[in-house]
């Protein structure tokens, strides 16, 4: 059968469905084919697809993108999604690499930036969101869990007896069980007085309507909550690298981190 390129990407995203991987994993192929689709033909039969089309497209990303590590992750989702065609025999069996890339460290937020975004507001005065930013800076940099995880963390998983959080969405599919230090398990009860929740089945953070936080939200909410701190620098996966930091300075071990 004339099997197309399009069809043959929509092929794996079927079998992306079929082994259970996460709706955002299959938003993040779908975003790639969409850039795949400005270079080739979507309706070009598969079969055309060899490996001088392939190092002829690594040539047109090095020309039209300057991230190198934007260009392999096209250029691994391609090589992901051609080498499962090539398994199921729709495309001829050819060797893929993607580009050396420089690795770059990622900067921690500094002990100046900490103190102004670790600064309580005053609960009287700011607004709800401000505290509760305040709450999920403390929060972030005091467990190093992703944000994925952050957002989907409901209030009955936090135990104030055992002072442990669960966090049930991670990266791997494995629960955790995150300790909590004394300041931190203070600043959630306070927390709750003021998070006007239904039961705890709610969501511990929440937006303006008290639902689940979005990935795009949490983003937009510290975003603003550092430049209003005077902290230029942002994102949220940077405070897991420096509570990686500051577990090391304090004394903590690698294998526990």
């Amino acid at each position: 059968a004339e099997m197309t390129f399009e069809e043959g990407c929509n092929r794996y995203l079927e079998d992306c469905r079929r082994r259970n991987l996460r709706d955002g994993t299959i938003r993040h192929y779908r975003q790639s084919y969409d850039q795949f689709y400005r270079y080739f033909d979507p309706d070009m039969p598969l079969k055309l697809f060899n490996k001088e089309q392939y190092e002829k497209y690594v040539v047109y990303l090095r020309d039209t993108m300057k991230n190198d590590v934007s260009i392999n992750s096209y250029l691994r989702d391609l090589i992901t999604t051609m080498h499962f065609l090539m398994n199921e025999g729709f495309v001829e069996q050819f060797r893929m690499r993607s580009i050396r890339v420089d690795a770059h460290s990622v900067e921690t937020y500094t002990e100046d930036e900490l103190v102004r975004l670790l600064k309580k507001p005053n609960i009287k005065t700011c607004k709800y969101m401000e505290y509760q930013c305040w709450v999920i800076t403390n929060f972030l940099f005091s467990t190093g869990v992703r944000q994925r995880s952050l957002i989907h963390i409901k209030i009955k998983d936090v135990d104030f007896d055992m002072n442990t959080v669960r966090i049930n969405v991670t990266k791997n599919r494995k629960p955790l069980i995150v300790p909590l230090n004394k300041t931190m398990g203070n600043i959630l009860r306070e927390f709750l007085k003021h998070r006007q929740h239904q039961s705890e089945e709610d969501f511990l953070f929440s937006n303006v309507f008290g639902q689940q936080l979005t990935k795009s939200t949490s983003y937009a909410m510290l975003y603003g909550y550092n430049k209003g701190r005077g902290v230029e620098r942002t994102g949220i996966h940077r405070y897991r690298h420096t509570f990686a930091k500051q577990w090391i300075l304090s004394g903590g071990n690698v294998v526990s981190l």
